[in-house]
């Protein structure tokens, strides 16, 4: 192998690699309010009265109606029963493409209706939570936290793919539940 392709190679794995986010299991998570749609519908969804009723899956997303945005909102629409089974509510929150949120909140290819998703215009809260997309950092990551009622991180995946998203997130409500958490 030459030192050319060796050196693509990295490039390809570092790439593909998934993100750390900055907020591990155990630290506190920051709460907030933001503006927020359900089925096309406004409200202001408040972290700390989200986490009264159980765990809350706080998943950022680059922008609505995009490809992999699209797919990640799908994905959880489908599997909302499985995560109010184990307790646990879904919030999706960007800071792109904003305007459009509440009707990609009602859109059944997207939210459908089934979970709530947040303005961050100028991602303040994805900031607090290590989600910015640092090629475009007025834009949000595809970071995703479970977080334990108590307030607390229970899980992170961070990742520009959103296919594990979902059951990453979900496995670890799943455990919480099982932990009596």
């Amino acid at each position: 192998m030459t030192l050319r392709m060796l050196a693509a190679a990295a490039a390809l794995v570092l790439a593909s690699a998934p993100a750390f986010a900055a907020l591990k299991p155990g630290d506190r998570a920051p709460d907030f309010k933001a503006p927020a749609y359900l089925a096309g519908e406004s409200f202001e969804f408040r972290l700390a009265e989200a986490l009264e009723r159980g765990p809350v899956v706080v998943y950022f997303f680059p922008a609505a109606h995009t490809p992999g945005c699209n797919l990640e909102a799908h994905l959880f629409s489908e599997a909302t029963a499985e995560f109010k089974a184990a307790g646990a509510s879904v919030i999706g929150i960007t800071a792109g493409n904003v305007e459009a949120l509440a009707d990609f909140s009602k859109e059944t290819e997207h939210c459908g209706g089934k979970f709530p998703v947040a303005a961050d215009p100028g991602a303040k809260i994805a900031a607090q939570y290590d989600a910015v997309l640092e090629k475009k950092p007025e834009w949000s990551s595809r970071t995703s936290y479970v977080v334990a009622p108590s307030g607390t991180i229970a899980a992170v995946h961070a990742d520009m793919n959103p296919n594990l998203h979902v059951r990453t997130m979900l496995e670890a409500v799943q455990a919480l539940e099982s932990a009596g958490r």
